[in-house]
């Protein structure tokens, strides 16, 4: 089984930090740093992102799998575990699958629900570029403004763009993500019964609609001692845009 490409820093007890779609451990390079004054982190790139392999299967039991085999490899434990968006998703399924794995975990602006998506607007002017008809990744760029007006969504889609000697080439493996996305959007309904006993601290954007009253009631039935704690002024990218906060609140849970 192909292994999780990773970037360890700092020393500790062990800190996973899961990425959301479309985006790799790099986007938590700042956070990164400061989690590892306390923690060993490492910054994974789940399937299909990031450095990481492609796969012809893109849901949450097999990208849970795949975490789970990282943290057997690298003979971790009592992990303590952070996840945004997908990566949360990730989180929770291996705290479903694995909970002896796992000692707390962080879930940022997501919950354990299925989401509608619109997604579609976003791959296919992607995939619809013929990379080997250009010169530089500005072209690339005014290529997709047109269909991706937003300029910071853009550069963050960007992100994944890598130059090899004979051309342009995509990070992430957009044909199955594209395939899949109703698996990565959605998420099976929990157990009635299944309770998770781990401490659990969701962080919420108060700006986002992703995690609201009704995914509260899901949260809150599902997870025994579960916090929910809410960045004013945030959005769904509550790390990015708010990342004193969201880093602050995020270690006073990891450390105490």
């Amino acid at each position: 089984m192909p292994e999780l490409h990773y970037t360890k820093s700092g020393s500790g007890p062990a800190l996973l930090i899961l990425h959301g779609l479309f985006g790799s451990g790099k986007n938590w390079h700042s956070h990164m740093r400061r989690f590892a004054e306390s923690f060993a982190v490492y910054s994974v790139d789940l399937r299909n992102h990031g450095q990481s392999f492609h796969a012809d299967e893109m849901n949450y039991p097999s990208m849970a799998a795949d975490v789970a085999q990282l943290i057997a490899q690298l003979e971790l434990r009592d992990c303590r575990i952070l996840g945004h968006s997908m990566g949360g998703k990730v989180a929770m399924t291996l705290a479903i699958q694995h909970p002896a794995l796992l000692s707390r975990m962080i879930v940022a602006d997501i919950a354990p629900v299925a989401y509608q998506h619109d997604y579609d607007d976003l791959i296919e002017p992607i995939l619809a570029l013929d990379l080997d008809s250009f010169a530089s990744r500005t072209q690339i760029d005014h290529a997709l403004r047109p269909s991706i007006p937003e300029d910071q969504l853009r550069a963050f889609l960007l992100q994944n763009l890598f130059r090899e000697t004979d051309g342009w080439r995509w990070r992430i493996n957009w044909p199955i993500i594209q395939r899949d996305m109703d698996e990565l959007t959605g998420f099976a309904p929990l157990p009635g019964d299944w309770v998770g006993s781990q401490p659990t601290l969701f962080i919420r954007g108060a700006n986002s609609d992703y995690v609201g009253s009704s995914e509260i009631e899901v949260i809150e039935h599902h997870f025994s001692d579960a916090r929910i704690a809410t960045i004013d002024g945030a959005g769904h990218w509550l790390h990015a845009e708010k990342p004193l906060e969201f880093s602050r609140l995020a270690l006073d849970f990891l450390l105490h």
